[in-house]
């Protein structure tokens, strides 16, 4: 099993990520603490940090805002931990401790902490664990509290959450006083996870265990809970089990069901739990849930949960591009699950997903000037009828400044800035790099300093400065499109065979490592069709375009309107081209020939006339970079000639 990698030890520095981070700790972290504490003007109003000062009677007020409103707060200070990591900044310092402050205020006196309860119906404390949060609000929180420990070594939040985790612990399990029960939203196993690691406490991993494991134990659970209150908070359904995936236990469970994120933050925690525990059963559990994603259920973005009823996964290979869902936090999930998983198995096909994830469906989320933000990804948006006709409502497509459930937001600045643990893995003798970025890393064997330009650019080269003069592993992660054909791998100059050296998509390189051993990995990046199976009925006869880990698509802004009527040629012709302007520089973009099909019957609904085709060069951008330039059209899937 992998030990966990602390981001004091990585420094990014990369020319695509680093302007990401900075972008996220310039801009973004102090754009959403304005807009936690309601001063920024044009956006959807938060109270989140107001509704802590009222819970701690420093204020006068109502709450506002969701039951959940307390884990916005807790993002955006696990969000700032991992920033001060990346860039030290002692005045956001001293105002994140102000807030933990607040917050602490608003802890209970039996360490009891929500808001929501503890201003407007504290009579109602923990009677409705099917809707109401409180499980999701504190596991966020610990997750805050060990990112801040490790950040800055102050322990005051972590000493609240200690607290919280104790009145969590002596109300819920089997022993005699306490009720049984589990999250509505699974977050909690998370953050009691996150505690266990940071503590070594053994109580914390038991309590994950508890509410993993007592899961689908009564299918009927939040019925009963139901017939003991005569009040409902949303008015969720108790009978639809598979919303929240009680309706089997974990151990059973082998397809991806009911609300997206939830599901992902349980797979993570089970995988945490497999790891740490060695669970062979659990881990088969979570094997057969990855296998369902990705084969059937996930987006050639990395989008996951297909359909706005109930932000759900959908059935198998029904996977539309204009009515998606397909939640930032879902995508984020999925990377959580992902790494976990590398901890018990180091497989490719979890670093190819984490980097899916991270160039494509994770920051297609925010606008590039970091102050808009996406909850829904779709493939395709047409205006006009995205975010306004029937059934599209959720498809809008431009992003707002914020909005009332406003989880993806902080859960994009959190990921974005704690990226270091998601590239670097370290097990006993073996080094793993999981991603091409640009970092200098420390570990107890070896300082590596890595050179990238991915994923614009195929070279990327390693130089490692070994700590003691020892044998160990470096394993460098092949992502699957790399033609292992055309891969080149130098040691010191010299060539290396990787015909045998390669397993399970890592790059296993052991030897003796001296004080400047230079590592290049040289590989081509041809721009790439790929198709979809045809049981997923919206592409059929579409391709989509890749280059590297990136997907492609298109907008009207550069192809001119009715994006549906374009074909990219069957014989690919396809030139990779500089991007210019403040949107596109350093990027590639691409031009492609094709055609446009061309209506001939005028303003008639239908015609006997042929439509011809025009041959036309097309415009394709990185996915992530669509919807920057105002409204317009946006297809991912793209017709092909035949």
């Amino acid at each position: 099993m992998s030990s966990e990698i602390k981001l004091n030890q990585v420094q990014i520095s990369d020319d695509f990520w680093s302007h990401m981070q900075e972008l996220v700790t310039d801009v973004v972290i102090p754009f959403q603490e304005r807009v936690l504490n309601d001063e920024e003007p044009g956006v959807e109003k938060s109270h989140a940090i107001d509704n802590f000062r009222i819970a701690a009677g420093l204020a006068k007020g109502e709450f506002y805002g969701m039951v959940f409103q307390d884990s916005d707060v807790a993002k955006w200070l696990e969000g700032v931990a991992y920033s001060l990591i990346i860039k030290p900044d002692a005045e956001l310092e001293a105002r994140a401790d102000a807030i933990i402050e607040i917050v602490a205020g608003a802890q209970q006196e039996d360490g009891y902490l929500n808001t929501y309860f503890t201003i407007k119906e504290p009579e109602h404390r923990w009677q409705n664990l099917l809707e109401c949060h409180e499980l999701y609000c504190a596991g966020h929180m610990m997750e805050a509290a060990v990112a801040y420990y490790e950040a800055t070594g102050k322990d005051r939040l972590l000493g609240v959450m200690e607290r919280m985790a104790a009145h969590i612990i002596r109300r819920f399990g089997d022993d005699e006083g306490k009720v049984a029960g589990i999250p509505g939203h699974q977050e909690v196993e998370i953050g009691l996870m996150r505690m266990y690691h940071a503590t070594g406490k053994q109580q914390y991993k038991d309590m994950a265990r508890y509410f993993l494991e007592e899961r689908g134990k009564n299918p009927d659970f939040f019925k009963e809970e139901a017939a003991k209150r005569d009040w409902e908070h949303f008015g969720m359904k108790p009978e639809d089990m598979k919303y929240n995936q009680s309706h089997a236990t974990v151990y059973e469970q082998d397809e991806a069901v009911g609300h997206s994120v939830r599901a992902v933050y349980m797979y993570t925690a089970m995988a945490d739990l497999a790891a740490e525990d060695g669970d062979a059963r659990l881990l088969e559990a979570c094997r057969r849930l990855w296998n369902n994603i990705v084969q059937q259920k996930m987006y050639i973005t990395g989008g996951i949960g297909a359909t706005v009823v109930g932000e759900s996964f959908s059935v198998p290979y029904e996977l539309p591009n204009d009515t998606v869902y397909a939640e930032t936090c879902a995508s984020i999930g999925l990377v959580f699950f992902a790494k976990q998983m590398l901890k018990s198995e180091k497989k490719g096909c979890y670093a190819d997903v984490m980097e899916r994830e991270l160039y494509n469906g994770i920051i297609s989320g925010m606008q590039r000037d970091g102050k808009r933000f996406f909850y829904v990804n779709p493939l395709e948006v047409n205006p006009g009828t995205s975010g306004v006709a029937a059934g599209y409502e959720h498809v809008i497509p431009e992003r707002p400044g914020w909005y009332a459930c406003a989880c993806c937001p902080p859960n994009l600045v959190r990921m974005v800035t704690s990226l270091g643990k998601y590239a670097w893995d370290e097990e006993n003798d073996v080094i793993y790099s999981h991603l091409f970025i640009g970092s200098d890393v420390s570990f107890a064997h070896a300082d590596i300093h890595v050179e990238s330009k991915y994923p614009w650019n195929g070279k990327v080269s390693y130089e490692i400065k070994a700590n003691q003069n020892n044998a160990f592993t470096f394993a460098i992660h092949i992502p699957s499109y790399i033609d292992r054909k055309t891969l080149r791998v130098c040691l010191n100059g010299v060539a290396v065979d990787t015909q045998t050296l390669v397993r399970d998509g890592y790059l296993y390189l052991e030897r003796n490592w001296g004080r400047a051993d230079q590592i290049t990995l040289e590989f081509q990046m041809p721009v790439r069709k790929i198709y979809a199976n045809t049981k997923v009925r919206e592409d059929v006869g579409c391709v989509a375009l890749m280059r590297g880990p990136v997907v492609y698509c298109f907008e009207g802004v550069d192809n001119g309107g009715q994006l549906q009527a374009l074909y990219v040629n069957r014989t690919l012709d396809a030139a990779v081209v500089a991007g210019e302007g403040n949107l596109f520089e350093g990027m590639s973009l691409l031009d492609v020939a094709g055609h446009r099909l061309v209506y001939s019957g005028g303003t008639e609904l239908y015609s006997e006339e042929e439509p011809v085709f025009e041959s036309v060069m097309l415009r394709a951008i990185p996915y992530f970079a669509w919807g920057n330039r105002g409204l317009n059209q946006m297809r991912v899937w793209i017709h092909e000639m035949r």
